[in-house]
């Protein structure tokens, strides 16, 4: 039997921290207490010293880039990243090549990540203008949800036809997640640059052309469309003050129909970082203004936004160099996502609890992800320690993604992961990941 105890933690759970142990057998906590004492002839001892416990957080969005797209990123290569970032289950997305949009395909990403995930993982299931038969026959058991793009993206997924939309919203039962933004108004903003600049369009046009309005109009009309369907509707990657409107506080969590998540890029940069980052801070939906980023800290932290993820998308530094036309978005995040947001903490931006309940607790409500997202006794022993003070300096020798960079280069942040647990597995210690893939499978109580 593996035995782990874990000592002399602040741990962080359901709002509340506390001064206690946790012990793990196999692959679950089986107690917590606030001393637990056992022969060391019993169990391995980690004397947490005082530092922070909490449940791994859970990333509802990246893109892993397999298969297709490994030149970027892969599910080895970047689950090891999030485990050495304290993420230790994610939720991966479609626009892979081919696209998960038959279930043949998604069951393939499926048999690669359990050879090779070092996090517990789901995926995707896509909808496109023409698969709605592929997309009724996923199983809501063991699959996250399905993945319709309202906005351009890799691969035939751009989902425009409003018949097909309005199939989907009121045939499916599963959580449907979208990325809001109005093809129409981009295209329409992006003409008007070309005409002003050619092909020399600055990378500070960015959010003016993939603009506030592109986010409200989508938003809003998909929003409208759960209301009238009845649909589990859940936003990606909000960016925009405006789009706060659209949801409410006013509700527990587990009642709401409609959800909210928030991206780490959206609550650190703004349009001003264009002038130094460029292409390096180039997502969709844009990083905007420092009005909208207040915004969105407000809506997380009064209850509108229910989930901090990080759409952790790499690409290799040479496509990032190219032009602001040519280069793509999207930027790799899960290494750093739970430091930057203790960073925040330390800013007073936002509680550790806070912190604890947008990247763990809501994800597993939202999901309604089996026995993980909690600090509980017989629940998966996810779990990472956070020290709140020992800096450390973003490098080229210590990033861990594929591509080799990060956007937070160079910054020196006042917290550090220091170990993370994978189904009772410790995967990272003393600032290494361990030869371990310990992912499992996420299972859902629906």
């Amino acid at each position: 039997m593996n035995r782990i105890l874990i000592k002399n933690a602040k741990i962080v759970n359901e709002g509340t921290i506390f001064e206690g142990d946790v012990l793990i057998e196999n692959d679950l906590i089986v107690e917590i207490a606030d001393s637990i004492s056992l022969k060391t002839s019993d169990c391995i001892v980690i004397d947490a010293e005082g530092n922070y416990l909490m449940p791994g957080a859970i990333d509802d969005q990246v893109h892993f880039r397999e298969p297709g797209l490994t030149h970027k990123g892969d599910i080895e290569s970047e689950s090891r990243a999030a485990v050495a970032g304290g993420i230790t289950s994610f939720i991966e997305q479609p626009n892979t090549v081919p696209n998960a949009v038959t279930q043949e395909i998604l069951e393939d990403k499926y048999q690669i990540a359990s050879q090779k995930s070092f996090a517990n993982y789901s995926f995707m299931m896509g909808a496109t203008n023409d698969n709605l038969e592929e997309v009724l026959k996923t199983n809501p058991k063991n699959v996250a949800g399905i993945k319709i793009f309202l906005g351009s993206s890799t691969g035939n997924m751009l989902v425009d036809n409003e018949a097909v939309l309005e199939k989907i919203f009121s045939s499916t039962p599963m959580l449907i997640a979208v990325h809001c933004e109005d093809e129409t108004t981009i295209k329409n903003n992006l003409a008007a640059f070309k005409e002003q600049y050619g092909d020399d369009v600055p990378v500070t046009a960015h959010n003016l052309i993939r603009s506030a309005e592109a986010c409200y109009i989508s938003s809003s009309k998909a929003v409208a469309l759960a209301k009238r369907t009845g649909a589990r509707l859940h936003i990606f990657h909000l960016s925009t003050a405006k789009e706060m409107e659209l949801f409410t506080n006013k509700i527990p969590l587990e009642e709401k129909k409609i959800t909210a998540e928030v991206c780490v890029h959206h609550l650190w940069f703004t349009d001003e970082d264009y002038k130094t980052k460029g292409n390096f801070i180039k997502w969709n939906p844009a990083v905007k203004t420092a009005d909208d980023r207040a915004e969105l800290w407000k809506a997380l932290n009064d209850g509108r936004i229910d989930v901090i993820a990080t759409d952790h998308a790499p690409h290799t530094k040479e496509e990032k160099m190219q032009s602001y036309l040519n280069a793509p978005s999207g930027g790799p995040l899960v290494q750093h996502a739970v430091v930057a947001m203790f960073e925040a903490h330390h800013q007073g931006k936002i509680s550790v609890e806070k912190i604890v309940e947008k990247m763990c607790h809501n994800p597993a409500k939202l999901f309604k992800i089996e026995k993980r997202g909690f600090i509980r006794e017989g629940y998966h022993a996810d779990l990472v320690i956070v020290n709140p003070s020992l800096p450390w300096s973003v490098k080229p020798e210590n990033i861990l993604y594929k591509c080799g960079w990060s956007p937070f280069e160079g910054y020196t942040f006042k917290s550090r992961i220091t170990h993370t647990f994978v189904n009772g597995e410790l995967v990272y210690n003393n600032f290494k990941v361990k030869d371990t893939r310990a992912g499992k499978r996420l299972l859902f109580d629906r």
